[in-house]
């Protein structure tokens, strides 16, 4: 593939990526204002997702393979391990939405397409662009470690959000439903899906010179 045309289908996923989280953000706003509640609120419980906060991440590392200005945030973004890594984590929103959350609800109009970008088509398509444009064979056993990170802060900090504000981002991590012993159960049973997946990632990366 010629590099016009690469730059023209990651530019696609990019602007895919955006307008899954746009549509989101939307919704969350047009509800928030039915009910007269706040936009402050409501943008703050946006990010208080780990699918969103990933896709951001997701379209973050798509914008900055096709920006023409160089910076430093675009340097830290493509770099493969840190792009590797994001690839880690929107692999397990994916499939921890696919195995734990899909069957709670049943999503219709603008919601159901939102709901397709960000856990089905973007995962997809992001785990498309590390295989094909990332760089391989720079990986290493110990960047497991680094991407497990972000997983671990996001886990501490919706559980601390979840105390305050008596609600919890997703039903697995719900404390005051299932108590501390079963959610550090499911956490754990999370985290060993990021080994596993960070472990193919890195094996991928040896595969594939």
């Amino acid at each position: 593939m010629d590099s016009a045309r690469r730059r023209r289908l990651i530019t696609g996923l990019a602007v895919l990526g955006w307008a899954g989280l746009a549509i989101q953000l939307y919704l969350i706003f047009f509800a928030r204002l039915s009910i007269g509640a706040s936009l402050l609120g409501g943008l703050v419980s946006f990010f208080s997702y780990f699918t969103i906060l990933t896709n951001t991440l997701v379209a973050t590392v798509l914008t900055c393979a096709v920006a023409e200005r160089e910076s430093a945030a675009r340097r830290w973004f493509l770099q493969p391990w840190v792009s590797s890594g994001i690839a880690v984590s929107i692999a397990v929103v994916g499939l921890a939405y696919s195995i734990l959350l899909r069957h709670l609800w049943h999503p219709e109009g603008w919601q159901f397409v939102a709901d397709e970008l960000l856990h089905d088509v973007m995962p997809l398509l992001f785990l498309g662009y590390w295989w094909c444009c990332v760089p391989k064979g720079t990986l290493r056993l110990w960047h497991l470690p680094l991407w497990l990170t972000y997983p671990l802060v996001y886990f501490i900090y919706a559980l601390l959000r979840g105390h305050l504000l008596g609600a919890y981002a997703y039903p697995f991590i719900d404390v005051a439903v299932l108590g501390y012993p079963q959610v550090l159960i499911n956490a754990g049973g999370i985290l060993v899906g990021f080994v596993l997946v960070g472990l193919l990632v890195i094996g991928l990366d040896r595969f594939r010179p």
